[in-house]
């Protein structure tokens, strides 16, 4: 808020607050003063209220008492010590009101927050704030009395008390409503022009009866009113005042309360100065002004409280009904879920079951029960079940109560055998445990049958081992047939023609030899894949130097350049010696393998250990990996360099790939920083087992 902004409400505030005053000396009933009400107490609070946050706040102090001075002096004859007295004692009121209602009811508008009283606790925070801040603005005048008059009268400290809280109890009750509807209405609508098109909207969408109910009850307890008011003499009618409030209270909003309650103020003064009504026979002025003070307290603090309770539970029962339909919706979408989830775990091919820690199923789809059986307790299923070599697998050994205790199994291969003596089916099972509140696990398990996956890759692997094993006898043929051949034509003279035979029987002996090759690495492919891994300890170093030294022997005996190899201390490891011997071997003949013309191989093979693992690294100086294939090169005949002059079969990295995760490590590929490459893999530090 700008200062200029600041003092502007200031001044509109002042004016508003001079006419309250004025209006209020209006209703006095004698020469003393005596006021039947006194709305600028109202005013006083929504003022100190609403400039809260105001960038000029002592204005506001200060116009108060000057306001209420010059008014005062202009239709009464105090003294003007008095009167600034009277307006301070305005000031400390409004400010006690504005900081009490902020401690109790921060979210109403003007305590800081932008809500109108909703409920009974508004209405009882905001009349606790009147009584405190009326009994600080009364002491403040009755001591400004006593220190000009000389006398304390006691009677006007309850006189000013009851009527400043009514004030504040029928004016602030406006103010805070009218305020929280203005903000409301700024924010949401964005002018005046957007609210009164939404009222109409609103008076559109109430229906006929509705409206004529507030017309009814309006014009009827305004007329139960003006009959009590003006025709008590003749007619018994105050017992019926009362009622046509809570008649408004309870079935009309909250706003036409507040309007109903300035009515019956107008009327209630109106009707006491024309001395009419049930509180004119009252001849003493300061009991007179009590008891219209408390009579419309009672008539605005019963309707709020009515109107604000009824408020409350509509509040309550709509709340009610949205977390009941969002409950509804939620139920909804959480049947609709669990049936689509038990749709799809029971189309699913295979198997699922949940297993709880007391062993009991809660949870099987068909498949599950098809291939494991139709138990309730996973530990008496009535099927058998057998590691793949026929030894029966103990009841801690099963890998539904291995996930129990909280370990992952993956990809493992069980014999199923029903009752009697049915031939069963091989099943690779997964578990995972799945913890619960009291820290105990679950175990979600999932099953496949793999019995016709394994026949047929069985059968694939004896069907390659016999094919290969066949081709290799005309292979030995051709190659006899060839050597043969090339002796036969070393005696005869020098030709032409004698040349070209020659020349083509070498290329059939490399074309042999390729072949024999290719089904040497199919053999050695499906060996890898197949063959049982026997881990024993392994010392690594003395296996590497063997092969090392057999390498230079064939280099030497082929007349080519010897590698030279830098072995480092390698740990041992546990693994099944053909396989790691097959390893080692593979991986350093491929870097001997591809290594520039001209250049001597050199191979770094290092080795360290970390925990139960052990990490080598070969490193080579031949001519690298060629950029995006560090991946692809342990696929199945994958070649690097097909039109490079190196020849393989692209089964060699496939190969090693196999027999590192058989032993349950993991094989990289990656650049040399000095040139060349380097493949790193990890196989099981030597002194475990379970491989």
């Amino acid at each position: 808020m700008t200062y200029p902004r600041s003092l502007a409400r200031t001044a509109l505030f002042a004016i508003v607050y001079g006419a309250a005053v004025l209006l209020g000396w209006r209703t006095a009933t004698d020469a003393a003063g005596i006021a039947l009400v006194w709305p600028a107490a109202g005013v006083t609070a929504i003022w100190f209220c609403a400039q809260r946050h105001a960038r000029a706040r002592w204005a506001d102090a200060v116009a108060l008492p000057l306001v209420l001075a010059a008014t005062t002096l202009v239709t009464k004859t105090p003294t003007l010590l008095a009167a600034l007295l009277f307006g301070i004692g305005g000031v400390l009121q409004g400010t006690v009101f504005a900081l009490l209602l902020a401690r109790w009811r921060p979210s109403l508008w003007g305590a800081g927050g932008i809500a109108p009283m909703r409920a009974p606790r508004d209405l009882w925070g905001m009349l606790g704030a009147a009584i405190g801040a009326s009994a600080c603005g009364s002491v403040a005048a009755v001591t400004g009395e006593w220190l000009t008059t000389g006398r304390l009268p006691w009677t006007h400290l309850g006189l000013y008390l009851t009527q400043r809280t009514t004030g504040i109890m029928i004016i602030g009750s406006v103010g805070v409503f009218a305020g929280a509807a203005l903000t409301t209405v700024t924010a949401r609508f964005g002018s005046a022009a957007g609210w009164l098109r939404h009222g109409r909207a609103r008076l559109a969408a109430t229906s006929r009866w509705r409206r004529a109910e507030y017309v009814v009850i309006l014009a009827g307890t305004t007329a139960v009113y003006l009959a009590g008011f003006g025709y008590t003499d003749r007619l018994p009618l105050s017992f019926a005042l009362l009622g046509g409030t809570v008649l408004v209270a309870t079935r009309l909003c909250t706003p036409f309360l507040l309007l109903h309650n300035c009515v019956v103020t107008v009327i209630a003064v109106r009707y006491t100065l024309d001395e009419s009504g049930p509180f004119a026979h009252v001849t003493e002025p300061i009991v007179r002004a009590a008891i219209v003070q408390l009579f419309l307290a009672l008539v605005t603090v019963v309707g709020l409280a009515l109107a604000l309770g009824r408020d409350e539970r509509a509040a309550l029962v709509v709340a009610l009904a949205r977390e009941k339909a969002e409950l509804v919706t939620q139920q909804e979408r959480a049947a609709a879920h669990s049936a689509l989830l038990a749709a799809i775990i029971d189309t699913v091919a295979g198997g699922l079951v949940v297993v709880e820690p007391d062993g009991h199923v809660s949870l099987r789809n068909p498949a599950a029960t098809e291939l494991l059986g139709p138990f309730r307790d996973i530990r008496n299923t009535g099927y058998r079940h057998l590691h793949l070599d026929g030894t029966p697998y103990a009841i801690h050994e099963r890998p539904s109560m291995r996930a129990m205790g909280g370990e992952n199994v993956r990809g493992e291969d069980i014999l199923i055998q029903p009752p009697g003596t049915g031939p069963g089916h091989i099943v690779r099972v997964n578990a995972s445990p799945l913890p619960r509140p009291d820290g105990t696990s679950s175990a979600v398990i999932l099953v496949h049958d793999v019995t016709a996956e394994r026949r047929h890759r069985d059968e694939l692997t004896n069907f390659a081992g016999v094919v290969a094993h066949d081709l290799l006898n005309p292979l030995a043929c051709l190659g006899g047939w060839t050597a043969a051949a090339r002796d036969l034509l070393s005696d005869l003279p020098p030709h032409t023609i004698l040349d070209q035979a020659l020349d083509d029987l070498t290329r059939a002996d490399r074309a042999a030899a390729r072949m024999r090759g290719l089904i040497d690495g199919l053999l050695a492919y499906t060996t890898a894949r197949k063959a049982e891994v026997s881990a024993v300890p392994v010392d690594l170093t003395a296996l590497t130097a063997d092969i090392a030294v057999a390498r230079s022997d064939s280099a030497a005996a082929a007349g080519q350049q010897e590698p030279r190899f830098t072995i480092g201390v390698l740990p041992a490891v546990q693994a099944d010696p053909v396989l790691l011997r097959q390893l080692m071997d593979n991986l350093i003949g491929n870097a001997i393998k591809y290594t520039g013309p001209g250049v001597t191989p050199a191979l770094t093979i290092t080795a360290a250990r970390t925990g139960d693992t052990v990490t080598i690294c070969i490193a080579d100086n031949g001519i690298g990996i060629p950029p995006g294939q560090h991946n692809s090169i342990f696929e199945n005949f994958h070649r690097a360099h097909p039109d490079s002059g190196y020849h393989g079969t692209g089964l060699g990295l496939a190969i090693c790939k196999r027999i590192v995760e058989r032993h349950g490590g993991t094989i990289t590929a990656s650049d040399n920083p000095g040139g060349g490459s380097c493949f790193t893999f990890t196989l099981p530090a030597a002194g475990l087992s379970g491989l």
